[in-house]
């Protein structure tokens, strides 16, 4: 374990050694009961007094962190209470918190609308495609439907995506390519491969909600960096640079969630520049990529996979109950991502490949996105029109893709606006759910796909009134 620097903390000595244990129990290493090095090993591997590690440790007793046994030493205390990610970090805006939204959305009914969601309309969906690709499943061999897949995945889908990731400018070959249950799988793979607890990851403000709840739930410390129109603020993301020391940074740069905004080419050198100075790890999730009318600037294709790792999914435009994403990355990373993919999923969701590889090869699939992006581009018209005349005013000029990021009224709480309309069966979703910062409490994120019912303008008008 390296021995953490007081400076980069920010603390003192004695804070210092606190956290490099806080750290040991986060990551397991010392498991409930466990015995605490003694005070005069732990100050020879953290280089300080032993005075300094014996008040450490006091006041981690004092904490519960650590029990003292008088004439034996210090343990762990335990056992650990199950891990609950409502606890971890701030409770601030808890009603409406990224889980929150999050539960609501996944669990809702029938009669609930929800234009606070991340999908789009099962309705929208290619569903005459999907079931043949079903029936066509069912007559394959039996090793497909049965058998685990291979730890990188279906070899004809990996090249079929080598291509499509081409066309956005990203070259990978088919080997440096991984197929995951999901977007999700794919960040979360990614994190348990490049983060340890207590490591630092910035995040654009605002972000997509699921990045703080995953983040979390690998016990990182998060940092936001505020997001404009054209990509981080890169002042402010150097700053952060120099600040916080951070070992990753997470973003979309096509059609950002949930802001819509789009990385200028002159953001993304810059901010390449400043990560290679810093050797700092880039995840870039695209699972947005099929939305765009013109393509945007992609950091991985500008890097060239080299500390940029591109992840992407079909939940979006496919089906979000077949899971299949993926993984692009840097070849020297890909036996280490394999090995842990074994460790923690063992074989990949076969069946799952064929569908979505069935689908994509289908000449139906350009044709799908085709409608789509005509489909989303009038939705998002009325759904703007409709928005303005409320008086709920989109951030940035000619959004494209499904998402509207709006600012309501002076004086109207966005949680507060969520909390009313759920009583009447509406699933919104309020800005501060995104924001780190919690500077997000007069914005919305809305669902241009999933707001074609009137009941929503006229449920959000009376919860605004309120």
């Amino acid at each position: 374990m390296d021995t953490p620097d007081p400076n980069a903390a920010g603390g003192t000595l004695v804070e210092t050694v606190m956290a490099a244990i806080r750290q040991r129990i986060a990551a397991r290493v010392l498991t409930p009961s466990a015995r605490l090095p003694s005070i005069r090993a732990f100050a020879g591997t953290m280089q300080v007094s032993k005075s300094t590690v014996v008040e450490a440790y006091e006041r981690l007793a004092a904490e519960g962190s650590i029990r003292s046994r008088p004439g034996s030493g210090f343990y762990a205390a335990g056992p650990l209470a199950p891990l609950s990610l409502a606890e971890i970090g701030p409770r601030l805006d808890r009603a409406v918190d990224p889980l929150w939204v999050s539960r609501q959305s996944l669990e809702a009914g029938d009669e609930m609308l929800k234009p606070g969601c991340g999908w789009l309309p099962a309705s929208w969906m290619p569903q005459a495609a999907l079931r043949r690709a079903l029936r066509s499943a069912a007559r394959t061999e039996d090793a497909t439907l049965a058998d685990y897949g291979t730890p990188l995945g279906l070899p004809a889908l990996r090249q079929l995506l080598a291509r499509r990731l081409s066309a956005h400018g990203v070259e990978a070959s088919p080997d440096q390519i991984m197929l995951t249950e999901s977007g999700t799988q794919a960040i979360d793979l990614l994190c348990r491969f490049l983060l340890e607890p207590g490591d630092t990851v910035l995040v654009d403000d605002p972000c997509y909600f699921n990045f703080h709840a995953l983040l979390r739930a690998h016990r990182t410390k998060v940092v936001g960096v505020p997001m404009t129109p054209s990509g981080p603020d890169i002042d402010l993301f150097a700053q952060a640079l120099a600040e916080h020391r951070p070992r990753l940074y997470i973003t979309n740069s096509a059609l950002h969630n949930p802001t819509g905004a789009v990385l200028s080419p002159v953001i993304a050198h810059r901010l390449l520049k400043l990560a290679d100075q810093s050797d700092l790890a880039i995840i870039e999730d695209d699972i947005f990529a099929d939305f765009e009318h013109t393509p945007a600037p992609r950091l991985a294709a500008f890097d060239g996979l080299g500390r940029v790792v591109q992840i992407g999914s079909f939940s979006k435009t496919l089906s979000a109950s077949v899971r299949c994403g993926f993984i692009a990355a840097p070849r020297d990373r890909m036996e280490g991502l394999t090995d842990l993919k074994i460790a923690t999923s063992f074989g990949g969701g076969r069946l799952s490949s064929e569908l979505v590889l069935t689908l994509l090869k289908d000449g139906s699939y350009r044709k799908h996105v085709e409608q789509l992006r005509a489909r989303l581009a009038r939705a998002m018209a009325e759904t703007a029109g409709r928005l303005k005349a409320m008086g709920i005013m989109p951030w940035i000029d000619q959004p494209t893709g499904m998402f509207l990021w709006c600012r309501l009224p002076d004086g109207i709480d966005a949680a507060n606006v969520a909390r009313h309309a759920l009583s009447d069966n509406v699933v919104l979703a309020p800005g501060n759910a995104f924001s780190l910062s919690h500077t997000a409490g007069r914005f919305m994120r809305f669902n241009v796909a999933q707001c074609g019912d009137e009941r929503i303008f006229s449920t959000l008008g009376k919860a605004m009134a309120n």
